[in-house]
């Protein structure tokens, strides 16, 4: 078995260097850091993550908790966080809260017993107090915790603008939960974005597909010519009951959604959208906890990354335009 030992004989630098350097504990001169990544990989170096664990008291691991693996924004998020975990020797555990905050509580106590080094987390509803390990919030605000989100205010007024452009003024609008920051972010943006012009109507849904009765209540009564969702789940369900109530999407009714989730280009007809950077959120993620598990120090800090929008055929020109 190669040590590190080996490591720093190959690289000619102290064994305490080669820890410093592959522990990312310490600065060392990045010709130096080169040196010894080149000669940990020729010789093959595998750390031992069980002893580092004894002797640190936290494993190299890292859990990811997140409200609804059924939604398709989720595994694309996943499939980010894991990929630059693993670039940064971290391995993953993963717990779905199924929408429900009594097992996303058991979520972060089982964590906690693995002695995780930190959490990427997308809370169910308001995270709780202080955490035994640091914690970064996906998509998601709270005091205390670094935040890393798309911008959805922009999103919002992006889909406004996109309303008003296609000649748009009688609006349905579904807005998300009202407890996820997210959703009235996106709600805010949007209201402000239509410049003094209101919804005919308004719903609160949940992230869902299957539409509450009053939602559907008001679908029936067809009174909008744009219906503008909370998120794309929201707007496949939307565009499904439009059609189970015989209205064609988009001739007589538009929708747009918020996401850009991979079933959105597949729907049909393909679903309008705001897409937000999931692999760069992922990825952003995971280098600021990587950072706050080096340096638990640093300051409190929040990023907020563009969005775009993303026309596609289930929105065109109001009929009445």
């Amino acid at each position: 078995m190669v040590n590190l030992k080996d490591v720093a004989q190959a690289a000619g630098v102290s064994v305490a260097t080669v820890s410093y350097v592959l522990r990312g504990a310490k600065a060392v001169s990045r010709a130096v850091e080169a040196r010894v990544w080149q000669a940990a990989r020729e010789l093959g170096y595998q750390p031992n993550r069980s002893a580092q664990t004894l002797r640190t008291g936290r494993s190299h691991t890292l859990g990811l908790l997140v409200p609804d693996l059924t939604n398709p924004y989720f595994p694309a998020l996943v499939q980010a966080i894991e990929t630059t975990g693993r670039s940064l020797g971290y391995a993953l555990i993963l717990i779905d809260a199924q929408n429900d905050t009594a097992a996303e509580q058991q979520g972060l106590e089982l964590l906690a017993s693995y002695r995780i080094a930190g959490l990427v987390w997308v809370p169910v509803g308001d995270p709780p107090g202080p955490l035994p390990f640091p914690a970064v919030l996906v998509d998601r605000s709270a005091e205390g915790f670094d935040v890393v989100q798309a911008d959805h205010y922009q999103g919002g007024t992006l889909l406004a603008d996109y309303a008003l452009q296609l000649g748009h003024h009688r609006i349905g609008l579904f807005s998300g939960p009202t407890e996820l920051s997210s959703a009235q972010e996106r709600r805010r943006g949007f209201l402000a974005g239509l410049k003094g012009l209101k919804p005919i109507w308004e719903c609160s849904v949940p992230f869902t597909l299957e539409l509450p009765d009053f939602a559907l209540a008001r679908l029936a009564c067809n009174e909008v010519t744009l219906l503008v969702c909370a998120n794309d789940v929201v707007a496949i369900g939307t565009v499904r009951a439009l059609k189970q109530l015989g209205c064609r999407v988009p001739e007589e009714v538009s929708v747009l959604g918020f996401d850009d989730v991979p079933w959105a280009a597949l729907l049909e007809p393909p679903l309008a959208t705001v897409r937000q950077p999931v692999a760069e959120l992922g990825r952003t993620a995971v280098t600021l906890l990587h950072e706050r598990i080096q340096a638990p120090e640093l300051p409190i800090r929040r990023t907020v990354l563009p969005v775009e929008l993303i026309p596609r055929r289930s929105a065109h020109r109001a009929r009445d335009a």
